[in-house]
């Protein structure tokens, strides 16, 4: 039966999610379904801003740009884009959000088997709408596994592990690009987290641990999007004066391919819970994941090489983007020390 699976075509629409760390985890299922189906084609429908992430999974063979913001319903659009795909005849679609709309374009599409789990009444445009088991499956990688097999069947004992391809050519590209040299072991940053301040380790820690770092012959590399900026320029300019010839502020300055190649020069990371922290995980790099309003029970970073850095606070993980009761403990108390002796602990230098 599995060999004639291997045999078998087996084109299939993911209708990818939006989230950066989300898509990095959903390789998990793009690898579960290569290996079922090797002669398969896999195609994402998602966002522009993931492309730099699915180019980097060799199991994608296209990509198609959803063009809708977040919330945005735009039912015409979506059934103008779904009528434009049915010439494709892909076999099955896969629905990785849970939302309505998501699942309108394979529906227009007029895809056979349309399959997800249940959510926002959405069993009337899917065929396959499942009934999801959090006790089954706990974590996010658990229920886009799923996914990839029939209902109700048993998933692998062990899941693969994502894993984003970055050639030396990609990294020579990126230093040429910001006209860099490689001096010695770089500690990777990545303050910022989209979900909320909740997430964000405060920047009097960062500034501790990286003045910690350097002293110590580290050079500091801190990366993230736009809306980083304020913390990240708030770390550098704590950075003691001495110490800033060697740190690099990347935030906000790269693309998010950039990054992506740059991080995959450093020797380790340290990371918020946030889309940079899982794609330091499937670059395999040494990580220190720091968690505070999230929990690494449904959504940790997917490598033999991370280390969890959370505290014992009663009212985590409250999953809130705010704390609701406006003193952030869990992640203030997680002091700069701490952390840092988990970075000796890797021991790189």
């Amino acid at each position: 039966m599995e060999a004639d699976l291997k045999a078998k075509n087996d084109d299939v629409l993911i209708v990818g999610p939006s989230w950066i760390g989300d898509m990095v985890m959903a390789q998990v299922l793009f690898i579960l379904i290569k290996t079922r189906y090797p002669n398969g084609k896999i195609t994402v429908l998602a966002p522009d801003w993931t492309r730099s992430v699915l180019s980097r999974m060799s199991q994608i063979d296209a990509v198609i740009s959803l063009p809708f913001i977040h919330g945005d319903l735009r039912l015409r659009a979506r059934r103008e884009l779904g009528e434009s795909l049915r010439q494709n005849n892909y076999d099955r679609a896969i629905v990785l959000p849970n939302s309505y709309k998501s699942a309108l374009v394979p529906f227009f599409a007029k895809i056979e088997n349309r399959i997800g789990w249940r959510g926002e009444m959405r069993y009337l445009l899917l065929t396959d709408c499942r009934r999801l088991d959090k006790r089954k499956f706990p974590k996010m990688i658990d229920r886009f596994a799923a996914l990839a097999f029939p209902n109700n069947a048993e998933l692998p004992k062990e899941l693969p592990s994502p894993k984003l391809v970055v050639t030396q050519s990609m990294l020579l590209a990126a230093f040429e690009k910001f006209e860099l040299r490689k001096h010695g072991p770089v500690l990777a940053i990545c303050p910022g987290a989209e979900f909320g301040v909740s997430k964000q380790w405060p920047a009097n820690h960062f500034i501790g641990l990286c003045n910690s770092a350097i002293a110590d012959g580290w050079y500091v590399w801190m990366f993230g999007s736009v809306s980083d900026m304020p913390i990240a320029n708030a770390i550098y300019e704590g950075i003691q004066r001495e110490y800033k010839e060697k740190c690099e502020n990347f935030t906000g300055r790269t693309t998010l391919e950039d990054a992506i190649d740059l991080m995959g020069a450093s020797s380790a990371v340290v990371s918020n819970d946030s889309g940079l922290m899982h794609v330091a995980a499937a670059l395999e790099k040494p990580l220190i994941a720091l968690y505070g309003s999230s929990s690494p029970d449904f959504t940790p970073p997917l490598s033999d090489t991370s280390t969890i850095l959370k505290t014992d606070i009663e009212c985590r993980p409250c999953f809130k983007r705010v704390c609701p009761l406006g003193h952030g403990k869990c992640l203030s108390e997680l002091l700069p020390a701490v952390a840092y002796s988990a970075v000796q602990n890797l021991d790189i230098l």
